[in-house]
């Protein structure tokens, strides 16, 4: 396994190193002044705009300025914000905790319904409960994420005022702290869970038909026994797949969510870069996102040989 495991590792590399040069070449190429703030101002002279573009390395080739940035990269030094005025790091830094506590508890709620849900309605296919679930999951993964949060806003924060409709990171009071994260949770909770549950349903029912199913249930073994000790662990295979897959995605697209209930996290970093070309933030919170996918497949690969035996690493 620690063969396979660094044999991935070093296929990771070039694509990593791929995808930073086509991230780069194309905020590089793209239209606006990432230092409009600094250089754009018509109180400076066109001698000290010239300078400051000079030390920010801007008036040098493309390529040079990749594999300086690269170097850079590789030694912890992710860039400078041109807007913030400080590291591109210690922006992440400040915003990953807020990210964290909201994408990844409404992840982890999203896992612990969905999996339960899949395997109970794959055990009672067609049955009432099995309809009224997959048309409750339809509905909560065909609905984009921004109506459902609208939907939220309006219910429970104008109508019924029970809930704070924007995110505040300076209030201390945990009770408040809680309540605030509520409806971002929950809307990314339900499109999440609504989506797992349905390949964790459809990966059940493919199971459930194998023919070492159906002889564990010959030898007289009971369903329960059957679908807990031997189809679930079979069925997880690809759905730990998906969850590994998606983890890094929900980061990315939380973007939305964030935005609606004004979550200072790294997606609205994200957004708020772009308004501002600030090119260094986003260069470093794409290769924190796509670190983050080469290192969850790498997980989710791993995992197979857990899940299921007959995975062999050479």
């Amino acid at each position: 396994m620690a063969k396979y495991a660094l044999r991935r590792v070093l296929i990771a590399i070039p694509t990593l190193l791929v995808i930073s040069l086509v991230v780069f070449s194309i905020l590089a190429l793209a239209p606006g002044d990432p230092l409009s703030q600094f250089a754009g101002s018509a109180e400076l002279t066109p001698e000290v705009r010239q300078n400051i573009r000079e030390q920010f390395g801007l008036d040098q080739p493309i390529y040079i300025r990749y594999f300086k940035w690269l170097g850079l990269f590789v030694q912890g030094d992710w860039g400078f914000s041109l807007n913030s005025r400080i590291p591109a790091i210690q922006l992440i830094v400040q915003r990953a905790p807020t990210t964290l506590w909201v994408i990844g508890t409404a992840y982890l709620i999203a896992v612990l319904i969905a999996i339960p849900l899949g395997v109970a309605t794959a055990a009672r296919q067609y049955s009432w409960f099995d309809h009224i679930s997959t048309a409750l999951s339809f509905a909560g993964f065909s609905l984009p994420t921004f109506f459902t949060g609208v939907v939220l806003i309006i219910i429970f924060g104008v109508y019924l005022r029970w809930l704070p409709i924007v995110y505040d990171q300076r209030v201390t009071d945990p009770v408040t702290w809680i309540k605030q994260a509520i409806m971002p949770i929950a809307v990314l909770a339900v499109f999440q869970a609504a989506t797992l549950n349905r390949y964790v349903r459809a990966s059940m029912l493919d199971n459930l038909n194998q023919d070492y199913a159906r002889t564990a249930r010959a030898k007289g073994l009971s369903d329960r026994t059957v679908v807990v000790r031997h189809v679930l662990r079979n069925a997880l295979v690809p759905v730990v797949t998906l969850i590994a897959l998606q983890l890094p995605t929900v980061f990315t697209g939380a973007v939305v969510t964030e935005q609606i209930f004004r979550v200072p996290g790294i997606g609205s970093l994200l957004i708020a870069s772009i308004g501002a070309s600030d090119y260094p933030v986003i260069m470093a919170i794409v290769m924190v996102f796509s670190i983050m996918v080469v290192l969850f497949t790498l997980i989710a690969d791993l995992l197979y040989g857990v899940l299921d035996p007959r995975v062999r690493y050479g």
